[in-house]
């Protein structure tokens, strides 16, 4: 009888690796483009060595330095008085020192408190009503079986394309006939529609196991107590990430909200911002302290976020999972 022998391990002699010798060298460390010291600093996107990730680096700064100068100059804008804000030579430094007279004449004029009142009214209510509207349609798309239910995801997907602005026209006449114009609805209700939401919170219901949905039916719960109990809770991670970008993107509004009120009492902050100048025409320093105000609450909202944002951008970036 005779053995077959190549299925069975060599008795003496090392043993060969069928790993491909550069994958081999670059875990060992060494090899031609190791980088530093024993090809520590090799990286799969950017490449061996320490001169790539130095330009990186140096890039990551440039771009950062380009959108922290207007940011930098605004503020700095703000201390001015409005002869240096208004000079020509728009000196860093200005001739006659820092002062706050342009935040103190913001605080005297008294819109500003009611302006942000508005704003945060508007964005809370935008916020949970996109939210609620935005996970009952994504739930229907992602779970439910009806007639038209491609047709009508279609329609969703197609509508992410068409721009806000071709949208004035029918929303204003739409709200005229209403008779809701001057009124928190007419600002609240057109933006509560957000096609784009609907989506991403589709894709992430997909790729909910449906196994967790088929044991709550054995145990005797409906579909509303379904997405209630299980799918809401699982859900949490997007439905943070949803609700910060609807409320940074209704806190920035300009155009709808500026067509559709003209009561200063009902102004945003950014309607209200662009209404900031006298009889001797736009005041440079009162806007650029009244435009740093009205940036606070988003840096504070992005400082106790922010880790939700960046995953947020990283798991829609990935289809949702």
């Amino acid at each position: 009888m005779t053995t077959d022998t190549s299925l069975t391990p060599q008795a003496s002699g090392p043993r060969r690796s069928t790993m491909p010798r550069e994958v081999a060298r670059r875990r060992r460390g060494g090899g031609e483009g190791g980088g530093g010291a024993g090809g520590r600093g090799w990286h799969p996107m950017l490449g061996a060595g320490l001169l790539p990730r130095i330009l990186s680096v140096l890039a990551l700064i440039l771009m950062a330095g380009v959108w922290l100068v207007p940011l930098a100059w605004g503020v700095n804008t703000s201390f001015k008085s409005e002869v240096d804000a208004s000079a020509a030579g728009g000196d860093w430094i200005p001739a006659g020192g820092f002062t706050l007279a342009a935040y103190r004449e913001i605080f005297a004029q008294g819109n500003l408190p009611v302006w942000a009142l508005n704003s945060l009214l508007i964005g809370v209510a935008v916020t949970v009503l996109t939210v609620v509207v935005s996970a009952l349609a994504a739930y229907a798309l992602s779970r439910g079986l009806f007639r038209g239910r491609r047709a009508l995801l279609a329609v969703t997907v197609a509508s992410i394309m068409v721009p806000p602005q071709i949208l004035i026209v029918p929303l204003f006449r739409q709200m005229l006939v209403m008779n809701l114009v001057d009124t928190y609805a007419a600002v609240i209700l057109p933006q509560v529609v957000a096609p784009v939401m609907v989506f991403i919170l589709k894709k992430f219901f997909d790729a909910v196991p449906r196994e967790l949905e088929e044991a709550a039916r054995i145990d005797g719960a409906g579909s509303v107590r379904i997405f209630v109990s299980v799918i809401l809770p699982l859900s949490r991670p997007i439905l943070a990430a949803v609700s910060i970008f609807v409320f940074i993107t209704t806190w920035n509004n300009f155009l709808w909200p500026f067509i559709i009120t003209s009561d200063p009492t009902l102004m945003t902050l950014p309607v209200g911002l662009s209404s900031v100048k006298d009889s001797y025409g736009l005041q440079n320093a009162q806007a650029s302290a009244a435009s740093v105000l009205a940036a606070v609450p988003l840096l504070v909202v992005f400082m106790l976020f922010q880790r939700q944002i960046v995953k947020s951008v990283a798991t829609t970036g990935l289809g949702g999972q």
